[in-house]
């Protein structure tokens, strides 16, 4: 597992040609994309925490490659609050993404300058440099949104880079209407949350996600060229081994590829 200024340097020396993407998860949902030249980060979740059973593999001020920071939400593992202003800075080119519904909150608490946040929403789309990005309303458990503007708090993220079409779901749960959203494109990887939920977790305050199961059917109905698990392994009271989700998709659909990546280990997808 490579971490601090070694998985930088990884980060910075791999050449990713065109059809091509290197992905490194740093835990939880937190995934560095590298298209190109073009660095993307998702939901990365860097503080540190004692109820963490992954340490943090990177400090902020280490991250000075970011070309996008992308937060699906508001809760302290996707949008994390206490790094971010230190994100701007080691990364000054970088633009912050995050649902439209929570821009301006973040742009007055995070004291970030306001031109570098975009807002989406639900099927909305930014263009920056090479890289173009498209809101999906993400049902954290419920798929909620603002009584007044409509707009929701939490989303997923297409990103289409390098010739490649990439869905991170966020926290998510399937919805009616998700699959229809997501058929558009034809997927080349899909990060999903595998943690599930139950009523003693909601009960406690832990929103919860998409089941193994569902999380495998979802990929089953995509069919993208490269389906990838998440959000399972983090906080001991929030967590499900990945085992069952391989296997399953192993029985159910042996057409489609998985990949389990180790924290911060390199991951090469080629599309073919």
């Amino acid at each position: 597992m490579l971490t601090g200024k070694d998985l930088i340097e990884d980060i910075d020396a791999c050449e990713v040609p065109a059809g091509r993407l290197a992905i490194w998860w740093l835990g939880q949902h937190s995934f560095v994309i590298k298209a190109g030249k073009q660095v993307i980060y998702v939901d990365p979740f860097l503080a540190p925490m004692a109820r963490r059973q992954v340490a943090p593999l990177l400090v902020p001020q280490e991250v000075t490659h970011a070309t996008v920071i992308c937060g699906t939400h508001d809760h302290v593992d996707h949008i994390d609050r206490e790094v971010w202003p230190a994100l701007a800075v080691a990364s000054p080119g970088a633009k912050f993404v995050v649902p439209d519904l929570l821009r301006e909150g973040l742009i007055r608490d995070l004291k970030i300058p306001a031109e570098r946040f975009i807002g989406l929403d639900d099927q909305r789309s930014v263009k920056i440099g090479d890289i173009e990005i498209w809101g999906i309303a993400a049902a954290h458990e419920f798929l909620d949104q603002d009584p007044v503007s409509g707009r929701h708090p939490h989303l997923g993220y297409v990103i289409q880079a390098g010739g490649c079409t990439i869905y991170h779901s966020g926290d998510c749960c399937v919805y009616e209407g998700l699959q229809t959203k997501l058929k558009k494109w034809p997927l080349d990887v899909v990060f999903l949350p595998i943690n599930g939920r139950d009523a003693a977790r909601l009960a406690a305050g832990c929103i919860g996600n998409m089941t193994y199961q569902e999380a495998a059917d979802l990929a089953g109905a995509l069919r993208p060229r490269l389906t990838i698990p998440a959000h399972y392994e983090m906080f001991a009271n929030n967590s499900q081994a990945p085992e069952p989700f391989l296997e399953y998709m192993k029985v159910k659909y042996p057409h489609l590829e998985t990949a389990l990546p180790r924290h911060g280990e390199r991951l090469m997808y080629r599309r073919e």
